[in-house]
């Protein structure tokens, strides 16, 4: 890939993401923008193939090997808005592969930097992706009020186009269902879907190319399932885990899962465990292994469940590589 930004780097010991680390005005072993651009493609392969953690040794050699991804940003303003854009970029992606790798600090230090840069050098669309994702991971560390601003902060005082309106609208749902709303996640959800439906316009960001009917599939049931509506949230859920697409959606299956033993469907549940079982190794989400883990070990402990069913969950477990402690 060219200027020191390659797959075969060395890996550290660590992700060194300290706020600041190795700051320089000269940054004479710069990678060109080739390079760049390059590493980027190939973290959002790696990402949508494996997973987070499959893209994370990748992201370790060019957090240790480009000094301008750990650098503090007003150290780059003089960097030019073509590298600057590139850079945030760069970053909005690692950013993103640390959290699903489930290092969710150096993610949220990641995607301010990210933030930092575009707003530097006047990428609003990059910008508007990092708070999303920030509003994303927000919510799953447990802050819904915080995750519910950074969505409102990327929707910004003018009108989105249809795509990225539906993604903000989605990052609200889940937020105000979190904070215990039932109406309010409702509407959001309509008017998401109903953007949606407005179509790609040529204003949509090209980053824009992910929020598909899988997508917005997943999210509704998801959110349906936050609020316990699991007659509506299961067969959504079912359409998005089962339909092709990137590897985080893996996240669909756990949220299946965790809405079928909301439901009390025990054989279902039982069914999609067998299903999912041999599989879980492959998957390189730390979120989705949490999901699934979290949902294994309420099934276990649940006396209304029955034994076929408590067994199915600890076969999961031990699948997952954490088995019961009692």
């Amino acid at each position: 890939m060219g200027a020191g930004v390659s797959a075969g780097m060395g890996v550290g010991p660590g992700l060194g993401m300290s706020p600041g680390s190795q700051d320089r005005d000269d940054f004479r072993d710069r990678a060109d923008l080739g390079a760049l651009l390059a590493v980027t493609r190939r973290l959002i392969d790696l990402d949508s193939t494996g997973g987070g953690a499959a893209a994370v040794p990748l992201v370790r050699a060019v957090v240790r090997e480009v000094p301008e991804v750990t650098a503090a940003p007003a150290a780059l303003a003089g960097a030019g808005s073509d590298r600057l854009a590139v850079l945030a970029e760069l970053c909005e992606v690692i950013g993103w592969i640390l959290f699903d790798a489930g290092h969710h600090g150096a993610a949220h230090r990641m995607n301010a930097r990210a933030l930092a840069l575009a707003e530097l050098c006047g990428d609003r669309w990059t910008a508007r992706l990092t708070l999303l994702n920030d509003s994303m991971l927000l919510a799953h560390t447990g802050h819904p009020r915080a995750a519910r601003t950074a969505a409102a902060r990327a929707r910004g005082p003018r009108p989105l186009p249809p795509r990225v309106a539906s993604l903000v609208l989605l990052r609200e749902a889940h937020a105000t269902a979190m904070l215990g709303a039932r109406r309010e996640p409702l509407a959001l959800l309509t008017r998401a879907e109903s953007r949606f439906l407005d179509g790609v316009s040529r204003h949509d960001p090209a980053w824009a190319w992910w929020i598909d009917e899988g997508e917005l599939t997943g999210h509704r049931g998801w959110i349906r399932s936050r609020l316990r509506d699991f007659t509506r949230a299961i067969p959504l859920l079912r359409g998005a885990a089962t339909a092709p697409g990137p590897s985080y959606r893996h996240l669909f299956t756990a949220h299946l899962l965790a809405a079928l033993t909301g439901a009390g469907a025990w054989s279902d549940a039982e069914t999609l465990i067998t299903d999912l079982a041999p599989r879980v190794t492959g998957i390189g989400s730390a979120r989705t292994v949490e999901a699934l883990w979290g949902t294994a070990r309420r099934l276990y402990g649940d006396d209304r469940a029955p034994a076929s069913a408590r067994d199915a969950a600890v076969h999961l477990m031990e699948c997952l590589g954490q088995p019961p402690t009692t």
